[in-house]
């Protein structure tokens, strides 16, 4: 009897241990699933960025109007230039004759603030005057000059540094801007850009996951596409050699 009561005993225990192996196995693997799923989502990020968008936009106020964290100011944006737009590309009315159409009425506006003044007042009124600082134009043409000067910066490094992958890139993306540009004019060009610049990275901090791994898929697809036309063709190109010889 207490031979059989022992081998009952172990019998029991070795179908608990069978049991509960699998299990832990189980929620061990789990644990692993969502460690792994956690760092791909933290290293699969968009262009490998690791800060947040409000933090890549510069912070400060523009983010917050870019990021539509105040609604009524960024809304006032999105509707200005949409209302300039819709004046200069619709309606085709001109630069220059809003212009001096405006400083015809600011000088009526000016020339009756002035003369009738008096019938309300004893004494005539200063008329304000618009003065515009001097640092300002200063500030957006260095502004203006920084900009220009990086972007014919990175062109020149990109079309001498001997990277074909970022020089095909650059190619490619300055036809599309070409093509893109044969289809409508410059103000329509800038208004797509401001509209996309205060549309794109909101929906973006929304959607973050979903378009990040969307991205990813796409790029892993280009990047196998690249690998097969390397393999096949461009590693066949010819080098140039970039370096100068070093002198004795």
């Amino acid at each position: 009897m207490s031979e059989k009561l022992v081998d009952n005993i172990l019998e029991n225990f070795v179908e608990t241990i069978a049991e509960n192996v699998p299990k832990q196995k189980s929620v061990s693997s789990f644990f692993e699933e969502q460690t792994s799923s956690s760092v791909n989502s933290h290293f699969n990020r968009l262009f490998g960025r690791q800060k947040p968008v409000h933090h890549l936009l510069g912070g400060g106020k523009p983010a917050d109007v870019l990021l539509w964290r105040n609604k009524k100011i960024s809304a006032s944006f999105l509707m200005g230039a949409t209302a300039i737009w819709v004046i200069f590309e619709w309606l085709n009315y001109h630069f220059l004759t809003l212009l001096f159409v405006a400083m015809v009425l600011g000088m009526l506006v000016q020339f009756l603030w002035l003369n009738f003044a008096g019938l309300f007042n004893r004494s005539p009124s200063k008329v304000p005057r618009l003065v515009l600082p001097s640092e300002l134009f200063v500030n957006i043409g260095v502004s203006v000059g920084n900009l220009v000067n990086q972007a014919l910066g990175f062109l020149q490094d990109v079309s001498c540094g001997g990277n074909l992958k970022q020089l095909l890139g650059v190619v490619a993306s300055l036809w599309v801007a070409a093509v893109i540009g044969s289809w409508c004019n410059f103000l329509t060009v800038l208004y797509v850009g401001f509209v996309a610049a205060h549309t794109l990275p909101v929906l973006y901090e929304k959607y973050e996951d979903q378009v990040d791994s969307f991205v990813n898929n796409v790029f892993g697809q280009f990047q196998n596409q690249y690998q097969s036309l390397d393999a096949g063709w461009l590693s066949k190109i010819p080098k140039g050699k970039f370096r100068g010889k070093k002198s004795e």
